[in-house]
């Protein structure tokens, strides 16, 4: 067993992977603090992830995709943690996260819209001003006051991301358009989205917790709907109108 401990998400956990590769991947969430708790990853958890990808590519009529054991502990850990973070007021949440001048906005949407195309453009068009927090997995944490965007290892096929955390302003759909247009929506009209995006517990006990945290989502944050095209104009505006400029 390859043992260390990470921080994310304002929680320090230690690992026990099987293998070393796993440290390396998790490489700029190393921390020397004592855990708050700790996770283990086994065969079995492999075999797991496996099974459920095969699931996955089946229903999408896809063939199974061939990962090494290695690739899958990635995502046996990523699930493990958070399955443990639910306690800490934190949820898993699958979207593109990028800050801009102290505060962070998530565009969300179903596979294949472009939300790493969009904050691409963030930018291509703000250059340095915007700092991506993470381009597939951030966790969101629930303070007392706001909700933080959080950093993971897990930040898309293009390793998107920083170890930081953000507050979080707004949540933003997106959908493909020939023209750019965004209205501010009602937390109600975001609710489907924010379910079906999230990582819902496998234990059922803890469904209680995991609504508890989508409606303090919904009643701390802003809602919008972009519907966008790829030119960077997108990006500016989806900034005026979540700021307020």
């Amino acid at each position: 067993m390859h043992a260390f401990t990470m921080e994310l998400a304002g929680c320090c956990v230690s690992v026990h992977a099987m293998f070393e590769s796993t440290k390396a991947f998790c490489r700029d969430y190393l921390s020397d603090l004592p855990p708050d708790f700790s996770v283990g990853i086994c065969p079995e958890d492999i075999e797991l992830e496996r099974n459920m990808s095969a699931r996955a590519d089946a229903a999408e009529g896809r063939a199974p995709a061939a990962y090494s054991d290695a690739y899958l502990e990635t995502i046996a850990v990523q699930r493990k943690l958070a399955e443990r973070l639910f306690d800490y007021d934190t949820l898993l949440f699958h979207g593109s996260a990028v800050a801009m001048d102290g505060r962070a906005y998530l565009f969300t949407a179903r596979s294949g819209t472009g939300k790493s195309t969009h904050t691409r453009l963030w930018r291509e068009v703000f250059g340095e001003r915007a700092v991506m927090v993470n381009d597939d997995k951030p966790f969101l944490r629930m303070t007392d006051h706001e909700v933080m965007a959080c950093g993971s290892p897990w930040n898309g096929k293009h390793r998107l991301g920083t170890n930081l955390q953000v507050p979080l302003a707004a949540i933003c759909i997106l959908e493909r358009a020939e023209e750019n247009r965004i209205e501010e929506i009602p937390p109600k009209d975001a609710l489907f989205m924010l379910l079906q995006q999230s990582n819902r517990p496998q234990d059922a006990g803890k469904m209680p917790k995991y609504l508890e945290l989508i409606d303090s989502l919904s009643q701390r944050l802003r809602f919008y709907r972009l519907q966008c095209n790829m030119d960077p104009q997108a990006a500016v505006v989806a900034y005026d109108a979540m700021t307020g400029k």
